[in-house]
C-alpha cells in the first residue's frame, strides 16, 4: 500500500486495485506536485467544505465517476453539484467495497455551506488509516488507541501547522494518545501563516519512541 502527500491535507492512497484520494485541494495548492486531470480514484474522502480541503473534488469525480464520501451536509451540497456521493456522519461507520470508513469527530468548525468537520479512519488492506482533518486536540483521540480501533491505528496524518489547526507540540501529544505505528504532518508549509518546518513535531514523536515520524514533503510516498 502506497500512501502519496501531494501537499497541504492532500493524501492519495493506493493499494494496487483501489485509489483513494483525501482533501483534492490540487488546483490553487502552492506545493502540490501534480495536476487534478493526474489523478484517477475511485472514491474521494472530503473532511469539510473549506476550499482547501474540497478543492478539486466536484471536478475529478465528474471526469472520473468516484464517490465522494463526507458528512451529511456537505453530502447534499454536493450532490447538488452533479456528483455521486455517500453521506456519514459523526462516529458512524460505513462499508464500502474497498473496506470499511469510520467518520470521527474534528474540531474546526463548519464549511462555508454546511457540513460539520470530520476526520476519518479507513481500513483498506488490512491496514487502519487515521486522518485526522482540520482539528483542535481533543481527548477522545485517545479512543482510537485500540479501544473503538483494535488493535490501533497503523498511520496517522495530524495537522500540525497552528493558527488555524493544532500545531507541533499539540500533535504529539495527539501522537501520545493514538500511538499509530506511524505518524506523518500534514497541514503545514502551504501558506506562510502555517508551520514551514516539521523537523520539530518529528523530534518531539521520534523522543518519545511511540511512533515513527514520517516526515513527507510534496509528491513523496510512504509505503506500508
Amino acid at each position: 500500500m502506497r500512501i502519496r502527500y501531494l501537499g497541504h491535507a492532500a493524501f492519495e492512497i493506493t493499494d494496487g486495485r483501489w485509489n483513494l484520494l483525501i482533501d483534492p485541494f490540487i488546483t490553487g495548492n502552492p506545493v502540490c506536485p501534480v495536476k487534478a486531470e493526474e489523478l484517477n480514484p475511485n472514491y474521494i474522502l472530503v473532511t469539510h467544505l473549506h476550499d482547501d480541503h474540497v478543492g478539486d473534488a466536484v471536478a475529478i469525480a465528474k471526469r472520473t465517476g468516484a464517490t465522494i464520501i463526507t458528512s451529511a451536509d456537505a453530502a447534499y451540497t454536493l450532490a447538488d453539484q452533479g456528483v455521486q456521493v455517500a453521506d456519514m456522519a459523526l462516529g458512524g461507520k460505513r462499508r464500502f467495497d474497498f473496506g470499511l470508513v469510520r467518520m470521527t469527530l474534528a474540531y474546526h468548525g463548519f464549511g462555508p455551506t454546511g457540513g460539520h468537520a470530520c476526520g476519518f479512519v479507513i481500513h483498506l488492506g488490512g491496514k487502519r488509516i487515521y486522518h485526522a482533518g482540520d482539528t483542535a486536540l481533543f481527548s477522545d483521540m485517545k479512543l482510537l488507541n485500540g479501544v473503538i480501533e483494535a488493535p490501533g491505528i497503523d498511520v496517522a496524518m495530524l495537522p500540525i501547522g497552528d493558527h488555524y489547526t493544532m500545531g507541533p507540540e499539540d500533535a504529539a501529544v495527539a501522537v501520545e494518545w493514538i500511538r499509530p505505528r506511524a505518524v506523518i504532518p500534514m497541514h503545514w508549509g502551504t501558506f506562510p501563516v502555517l508551520v514551514q518546518d516539521p523537523s520539530d513535531f518529528a523530534a518531539r514523536v521520534r523522543e518519545s519512541r511511540l511512533a515513527e515520524p514520517v516526515v513527507l514533503r510534496p509528491g513523496e510516498s510512504y509505503t506500508l
